[in-house]
């Protein structure tokens, strides 16, 4: 049973619907008491600040916006403000893809929205996105965020400094427990998206014998997701580049699932989530990065991809995308985020 959470749900509900999930996953009846009230003690805490602040002042909350467990999700976990055109670009395109859900970046660097001239403020901030009512920035609070998850004894004992993938590794927990709290899709913010994702509960393969962590999309407290913290922490190697990422994904769901091969483009099943093909979001591998910034007369259609991950991380040399370059990425930026594209073009700031 998919579990749906609202602000206004009925607490008895709850517990017996998380009683089952918290079962599945739990060795013991004492893990699962421990675990069961936390869940409460996050959804009572949680629910009690929203209503507070409510009365006081009516800010936008992720809880008010994301209480169907249907958003879209991105993050920012440095405090920038003026991200590259490629992380607009693909908010934009979800926008478009999904105008009747929520889709809502997360950003550290930004305050608290306590009321609608803050939020118009920021909206102003990006232009490109500003005619987008579907579009919300809410600040991504850490501390909060992890509390009453597996993650906050672990973010309380590790020293950023003294991490070698920091950014990487804070952005893979913040997810985990940006889902386990409120459900939805999490993109990473290098993914255009170019049709609808037929799922809502869904892994990717990012290749034939990897779990990709740069999108997927569960209920608010899945079982799965728990696991996810659990491993993260446990198994907690941040000096290896991916291991808390796609490690993580990867090493769940073959205990969950066993070996998955994949070879034609067909998805499978994993339980109660849907497990995607690589070409699904991945029909150019990591190897070949650059295809996306090399000329290209005759761009794919790529009919068969819900959306496309451009590899951000092995773009070490920064490559963008320049208007009349004619590359693949170009192509891209105008299908899909037109408004972003178009503001890049007449060379105007897309910042304000």
């Amino acid at each position: 049973m998919w579990i749906k959470l609202t602000k206004f749900k009925v607490i008895l509900i709850t517990v017996i619907t998380l009683f089952g999930v918290v079962c599945f996953q739990q060795k013991n009846q004492q893990a699962t008491s421990k675990l069961t009230s936390n869940v409460l003690a996050s959804i009572s805490t949680d629910n009690q600040s929203h209503r507070l602040k409510n009365v006081t002042s009516k800010p936008i909350t992720a809880y008010t916006i994301l209480s169907k467990g249907n958003g879209i999700l991105f993050m920012e976990t440095t405090d920038r403000m003026e991200p590259p055109s490629l992380v607009l670009c693909a908010i934009e395109s979800a926008a478009r893809v999904y105008p009747d859900r929520p889709v809502v970046f997360f950003m550290k660097g930004l305050g608290d929205i306590m009321t609608e001239e803050d939020e118009h403020r920021i909206r102003k901030h990006f232009p490109t996105l500003l005619h987008f009512d579907n579009i919300y920035f809410l600040p991504l609070k850490m501390e909060e965020l992890f509390m009453y998850t597996p993650l906050i004894t672990w973010y309380k004992k590790v020293n950023p400094k003294k991490e070698k993938y920091w950014t990487h590794v804070i952005s893979d927990a913040s997810r985990f427990a940006m889902m386990w709290k409120h459900g939805g899709i999490y993109m990473d913010t290098d993914v255009i998206s170019i049709r609808p994702i037929p799922k809502d509960h869904f892994v990717a393969a990012e290749s034939t014998r990897v779990t990709s962590s740069s999108v997927f999309g569960l209920p608010p407290f899945h079982s799965v997701t728990w696991e996810f913290m659990e491993n993260f922490v446990v198994e907690y190697k941040g000096y290896k580049w991916g291991h808390q990422g796609p490690g993580v994904f990867t090493r769940v769901i073959k205990k969950l699932c066993g070996e998955i091969v994949f070879t034609f483009l067909v998805d499978t099943v994993c339980g109660d989530i849907f497990y995607f093909h690589p070409y699904r979001f991945y029909p150019i591998l990591y190897t070949s990065w650059e295809k996306y910034f090399e000329v290209n007369e005759n761009p794919p259609t790529f009919t068969d991809s819900y959306g496309l991950h451009l590899w951000n991380y092995k773009n070490k040399v920064g490559l963008t995308m320049v208007p009349g370059s004619n590359t693949l990425v170009e192509h891209l930026y105008k299908k899909y985020c037109p408004l972003t594209y178009g503001a890049i073009l007449r060379n105007e700031t897309i910042y304000i």
